[in-house]
C-alpha cells in the first residue's frame, strides 16, 4: 500500500472545492484508495491550502467530515507546508497568474505537480514552467476533464466504430448567462478575476485550451483558427459588492480547421441563455451519420432515419426534427471526469503508469488560445503549424 500526500492550493474556489476535493480526492478517499494496475493499493492524505482561513477550516473539518467522517489537514502557511518533505504532489487549482509561484515552488522540492488549465497567461510562460518541470525530472500533468465526460466518450465511440463515415465538421455551443451581480437577487456564479484580462481572465483563454485538447483527441490536431472575442457585459459586480470595469472576453466564437481539414465552428458566451440539450453541445456530422453530445447524454441520427425537408415558410413546419434522434444508451458506468483523471495521476506518481497529459499538452491549450487572441485582434486566420 502507497500514500501520497497532497497538498491542494486553490481548493476554495468553485471548481477547487466541488471537482477536485470534494468529487474526487474525497470521493477516493471515500472508496478506499485507487488500485494500481500491478495491484497496488494507492491511498491518499490531502492538505487543503489558501489564505482564507475560514473557508479552508470549513471544507477540512465540516465538508470532509460530512463526505467521510474525517478531517483533513489545512493551512495558511503554502511555504511552509510545499517545502514539507511529506508532500509527494503539489495541485494548483488556484487563479491563472498565481500558477507559476506554485509550480515553481514544487519543482524546485521535488514534489510532482497537477494543476488545472490553462497553465499560464502566454506560450512563453507556459513553456518555462513545462521545461522547469522536465529539467527537474518530476512528473506532472494538467487537468484535461473535458475527454472523460461522459458525452464524449460515446462520442469517441461511435468515431472508432466507424458510425460517422468520412466527418464533414464539428459545432459546438457553450455557456449559459452568468449574472453580473448588481441584482443582489441574482449574484454572479462565477469569480470577478474571471472577466479581468489583467488577472489572467478570458473566455478564449479558458475555454480555447479545452477545445484543443479535445478536437485534438477526436479528430487530430488543429491546423489554424479564426476568431473573434467581444465583452458583452461591460461591468460587474466583485465579491465585496463593488462595480468593476470587465477587460476580459465573455464571449468568443471560432472556426477551428483541423490538420486533416475537418471544419469546427465553436460559439462560447457567458452571456447566452440556454435552448439546447446541455451547457455544452457538440454535433458531429459525418456522410453515414450524425450525433449530438452534451455532458452526458448522446443523440445519433443516421443516414436511414435522415429527413427530406422542404424550404416552405407559408405553412406550419411539418416535421418533428427531434423525433427522428436516437439517444444512445449507457452501457457501462462513467465516473466523475475529474475523478477519472485524478486517479490516472495517482497511478501514474505512485506505480509509474502512463501519463500523457503534461504539462507541455498543457502548453499546446495556451498556444490555441494565444492563437485565438491573435486571430481576434488582427481579424485574420492564425495558423498553429510548427
Amino acid at each position: 500500500m502507497t500514500n501520497l500526500t497532497i497538498a491542494m492550493h486553490g481548493v476554495t474556489g468553485r471548481m477547487g472545492t466541488h471537482q477536485h476535493f470534494v468529487r474526487s480526492i474525497l470521493a477516493i478517499m471515500r472508496q478506499g484508495g485507487v488500485r494500481a494496475a500491478n495491484g497496488e493499493m494507492i491511498q491518499v492524505t490531502p492538505i487543503l491550502l489558501g489564505r482564507n482561513e475560514t473557508k479552508l477550516r470549513h471544507l477540512a473539518e465540516v465538508v470532509a467530515d460530512q463526505e467521510i467522517g474525517a478531517q483533513v489537514a489545512w493551512s495558511t502557511d503554502v511555504d511552509a507546508v510545499l517545502t514539507d518533505p511529506r508532500v509527494d504532489i503539489v495541485f494548483d487549482a488556484s487563479s491563472t497568474q498565481m500558477r507559476a509561484s506554485i509550480v515553481r515552488q514544487a519543482a524546485q522540492q521535488g514534489r510532482a505537480v497537477y494543476c488545472e488549465k490553462p497553465i499560464a497567461v502566454d506560450v512563453p510562460q507556459a513553456m518555462v514552467l513545462a521545461e522547469l518541470c522536465e529539467s527537474a525530472g518530476i512528473k506532472n500533468g494538467v487537468v484535461q476533464d473535458k475527454l472523460w465526460l461522459p458525452g464524449v466518450c460515446k462520442l469517441r465511440a461511435l468515431r472508432d466504430e466507424g458510425f460517422f463515415g468520412d466527418i464533414l465538421s464539428v459545432r459546438g455551443e457553450f455557456g449559459y448567462w452568468v449574472f453580473t451581480g448588481h441584482d443582489p437577487d441574482r449574484p454572479a456564479q462565477r469569480p470577478s478575476w474571471n472577466y479581468r484580462r489583467e488577472d489572467g481572465g478570458g473566455m478564449m483563454l479558458d475555454m480555447f485550451c479545452h477545445w484543443q485538447y479535445l478536437l485534438g483527441d477526436l479528430l487530430g490536431p488543429i491546423d489554424r483558427v479564426l476568431a473573434h472575442a467581444t465583452i458583452d457585459m461591460p461591468e460587474r459586480i466583485d465579491e465585496a459588492g463593488n462595480p468593476y470595469p470587465c477587460t476580459a472576453d465573455d464571449s468568443a466564437y471560432a472556426i477551428f480547421v483541423t490538420e486533416s481539414g475537418i471544419t469546427c465552428q465553436f460559439n462560447c458566451s457567458w452571456a447566452t441563455r440556454v435552448r439546447r440539450d446541455d451547457l455544452l453541445t457538440i454535433q458531429i456530422d459525418g456522410t453515414k451519420g450524425s450525433a449530438v453530445a452534451g455532458l452526458r447524454d448522446c443523440w445519433v441520427q443516421e443516414m436511414a432515419a435522415t429527413p427530406r425537408p422542404v424550404w416552405n415558410p407559408d405553412i406550419p413546419q411539418p416535421i418533428d426534427f427531434h423525433s427522428g434522434w436516437q439517444k444512445l444508451p449507457d452501457t457501462t458506468t462513467y465516473d466523475n471526469a475529474f475523478k477519472v483523471q485524478w486517479e490516472l495521476f495517482l497511478r501514474h506518481v505512485a506505480a509509474d503508469e502512463p501519463f500523457p497529459w503534461t504539462l507541455r499538452r498543457g502548453v499546446d491549450g495556451v498556444a490555441l488560445a494565444e492563437a485565438g487572441q491573435t486571430s481576434s485582434a488582427e481579424q485574420r486566420w492564425v495558423s498553429l503549424g510548427g
